[in-house]
Parts: structure tokens; sequence; C-alpha cells
């Protein structure tokens, strides 16, 4: 059936869906007149063109959201089997935006994002996790149903950002505004350090209907007096991942724009990692750092001149924090014997972790526990209480066997060959772009060794986020972006990109 045909179908669909959110919200018995008036603007929206509005700035907006207003910690009022928090909301509007927009609107259309196959071996890695361990799946229903909504929204989120930002030039805006976003929260988080002031702990005074579920931060780095921070993240651990994904980013920019805003953004997420105290956020920078040697190994050997003013400043602006990240990497007694503590107890250490969960895991090694079956916190009828661990590589083996562990690693691979593939072959402002996501992207995947990664929603955003944009970028022509204000150089066009890269095959 061609496209033209779909038109003719939107008024159904557009009635049945408002119909049926209606319905959920009388059932509920809460915000009725709220829910009518929400659900006739978004089909008043959805009929006469979504996108009016503009696909970029939507999705600015979600990046504000994921970023500035902590998850978990903050919901909107209502009486849902499930917290209405405000970026569950967009990715909820986004979805159903660009599902309408697909039957009225001739210039969207879904575009493959090149990961079909290892997304596929994930699902049904998971989905297999599922069937093969219907006990445990039943008596952890609620956990296993969150996790897979959770997934869904990631996985939504990658497609819709892939079929409909089309320029480079939109990429780059979008980029700019999870670096400016980013740098407000890396602002907070280094007065957070100074002050133990938490920003994001008030949000509810300040915007109306947000309602507070419960503060977060005031614990120490073991080992040290220093407070870590939490910002607007679930963890200080997640935090650090996210400033070092941004920080990628805001190199990009830095590079392309030759401006001194985006250079302080570059030095206000080194500061506010170091200010997280955490041994995550130091080995992503590592990672980010050799990505950038890999793909633009001469402009980085320039930048090693930077690290010794970085590292001043961070002395001087967050006292004591350098001489706590020296002590966690080196604690008294040694880090592997640090980390080799109370195996299969809670607080174990990292390295403690691994012997007891490969024998775990070798009793389903192919499929797993299934997924979302691990309970850290159990309640009500799900008596088993699972371990934590600090890996989510080591998680994922548990949750979803090999064969998810397998479809992640795929993943991850392949994101890093096609972005910075393309990268090394783009000498434009393109190819930086990529080699800034394929650092990002990297980065994540390696750090996924030391903390669990999945569990914090913000950063897991980012990841799909990243890939999100780098298929967009893949997608368009490896042309010179719009010349910044000043730049006289002419522009520079780069060869075609492959099949492979496009991700045709």
């Amino acid at each position: 059936m061609r496209s033209a045909d779909f038109p003719s179908f939107a008024p159904l669909a557009l009635i049945s869906g408002v119909l049926a959110i209606l319905l959920a919200a009388l059932l509920s018995g809460s915000f009725v007149h709220l829910a009518v008036a929400l659900l006739v603007l978004i089909a008043l929206a959805s009929a006469t063109g979504f996108t009016a509005v503009g696909w970029p700035r939507l999705f600015a907006a979600l990046f504000v959201i994921i970023l500035l207003i902590p998850i978990r910690r903050y919901a909107l009022p209502g009486n849902l089997p499930f917290q209405l928090e405000p970026y569950r909301v967009f990715v909820i509007l986004l979805v159903v935006g660009w599902a309408a927009s697909l039957l009225v609107d001739r210039r969207v259309r879904p575009r493959w994002t090149g990961f079909e196959w290892p997304l596929g071996i994930i699902v049904g890695a998971m989905v297999a996790s599922i069937v093969a361990n219907p006990g445990r799946v039943q008596a952890a229903s609620v956990e296993v149903n969150k996790s897979f909504t959770f997934f869904l929204s990631f996985l939504l989120l990658l497609y819709v950002l892939c079929s409909t930002i089309r320029r480079l030039g939109d990429v780059d805006r979008l980029v700019k505004t999870l670096v400016v976003a980013g740098a407000v929260v890396a602002l907070s988080a280094l007065v957070e350090a100074r002050t133990g002031f938490n920003v994001f702990n008030h949000l509810g005074r300040v915007i109306p209907y947000l309602r507070d579920l419960g503060d977060v931060g005031g614990f120490q780095r073991v080992g040290t007096a220093k407070l870590r921070v939490f910002a607007s993240a679930q963890h200080p651990i997640a935090l650090s991942a996210a400033f070092v994904m941004l920080s990628t980013l805001a190199v990009y920019l830095a590079h392309r724009y030759r401006q001194r805003r985006w250079i302080l953004c570059v030095f206000l997420f080194a500061a506010a990692c170091a200010s997280t105290v955490s041994r995550t956020g130091i080995v992503m920078c590592v990672v980010a750092a050799l990505v950038f040697l890999w793909l633009r190994p001469r402009e980085t050997r320039r930048l090693w001149p930077a690290v010794l003013p970085l590292l001043v400043a961070i002395h001087f602006v967050l006292p004591g924090t350098l001489g706590a990240i020296k002590q966690s990497f080196f604690p008294a007694g040694g880090l592997v014997a640090e980390q080799s503590v109370s195996p299969g107890s809670s607080g174990s250490g990292r390295l403690a972790d691994v012997g007891p969960a490969i024998a775990e895991w070798k009793v389903q090694p192919l499929f797993g526990e299934g997924f979302g079956t691990r309970v850290t916190f159990p309640t009500g009828a799900f008596a088993t209480r699972s371990s934590i661990l600090d890996d989510q590589w080591l998680g994922t083996l548990l949750e979803t066997g090999a064969l998810g562990a397998f479809g992640w690693l795929w993943f991850f691979v392949r994101a890093v060959r096609r972005f910075g593939r393309e990268a090394k072959r783009d000498e434009t402002d393109r190819g930086w772009l990529l080699a800034s996501l394929t650092a990002g992207v990297a980065a994540f995947g390696v750090g996924m060794v030391t903390y669990d990664a999945f569990s914090f929603i913000q950063v897991t955003f980012l990841l799909f986020i990243f890939v999100g944009l780098g298929c967009a970028a893949l997608a368009e022509s490896p042309i010179r972006l719009a010349a910044p204000e000043g730049d006289k150089s002419p522009a520079r066009r780069a060869p075609a990109p492959t099949r492979m890269a496009r991700g045709e095959v």
C-alpha cells in the first residue's frame, strides 16, 4: 500500500486512541476533565499536523526534561499503577504524535537504524528468558513488566529520533541543547559539592503540579570524608557517566565553533565528573580519550597540555577532591583486595561477585534467569532477594543469558564500528560529530563493567539518544555544516557514506 493511502485511516486511528486513553482516565477516577482537555489538544494537533511545532523542538524539550527534572524523584498528580513522571508523559506524546504523523504526513516515514539484528537478538533474548523461567517471572511480574516497559520506551525513542531528525543542522542544534542542559546540571553539581545544597531537591517549589517523591544525596565516598553529589541523577556513578558522555559532545562543539562557552562546558563537565568522586567516571574519561586518539589523533594530542590547568582548577574549586579520587583508586590494602571482600553478600566488591555470579549463570547459561527477575529489594510475594551487582554485563548475563549478553556486545561493537569508521573517513564537522558520539557510546559500554548502568534511566536515555543522533548523522550526506560566524574557510565535501555506514547491510 502506498503512503498516500494512509491519511484515509487517520480519523479512525485518532478517535480510537483518544477514546482508549479517556477510558483509562475514567477507570482510574482522577483528573478526568484534565485528561479530556489534554486528549482533545493531542487529537487536534495530530489531525492538523503534529510536526507544526517541529520535531527538533520537541526532542529538545524532551532532552531538557530528562536532564533537568530528576527521574524517580518527581511525578505529576494522578492515580495510575505507575508514577506519572514528566519524562514518561513526554515520551508517550512523542510516540503518539509520531504514529499519527506516519498516517497523516507524507514527509514522516520510519527509517531503519542499522541495528535491527543486534536489537532483535536482545529483544528475542528477553522474551526467551521470560518464557524459560515462568516461575520467577510470575513471582516478579511487576518488576518484569516495569523493566520491559523501560526498554520499550528506549527503543521507541531511538526509532522516533532516527525517523524524524533528518538534517545535520537539526542534529547540531540538539547536541547544543544536550550540552547546555548538561552544563546547568554540572554547575549545580559543583555548587552541591561545595555547599551540600542540591537545587534539584527543591524543584517542586517552583514547578506547579510537580509532586516530590523524596530527596536523595548525603553519603560519602567510602574511605574518605568527601561528599558525593547527585544533582539530577539517581546516583553519583550514573551522574559521572552522564557527564563523561556529554563532555564528548562539548569537545565537538568546542572544535567546531572555537567559542569560549563550549570550552568552558568541557571544563565544567570534567570538574563536575570529579565532584562525584567516581572511579567509573574516570575510567570512562580514559576510554573516551582513547577513542578520540584513535579517530582524531593529531587534534587529540594537541589537547594534552590542557590537562594540567584542568587539574589545578579542580584542586582550587573542589578542595580535597583529587585526593579523594586518588584514595578511591589506591585504598588501604589495595584496590583488588577492596573489590574482593564479602563474596555473595550485600555490599560485596565487584570482583567478589564474579565467581558466585558465574556459578549462578551456569544453571541457565543460554537464556538466563529471566529478564527483570533479579529484584534486589523484594516486596510482597516475591521473597527472594538478589545480590546487587555493580556490573551491568554480569547482570545481563544472569538475566538474559549468553544470548542477551551477545546481543548487547554486538550492539556496542556495531555502533562503535559504524560511527567510528565513518568518522575516520569524513574530515568535515560531521566526522567530528560522529567521533564524539562514538566516544560517548564506547565509554558507556566499558563503564557498564563497573556499575549497573541500565538501572539508571537518565544515563540510559543518553545512550539511546547518542545512537539515534548517530544514525541520523549517518543517513545524511557528509557535507560541512553551516559555517559558524566568523569562519571563512571553504566548505568541504567528504566521500559519500558507504552502504554499511547507512545501515543498508
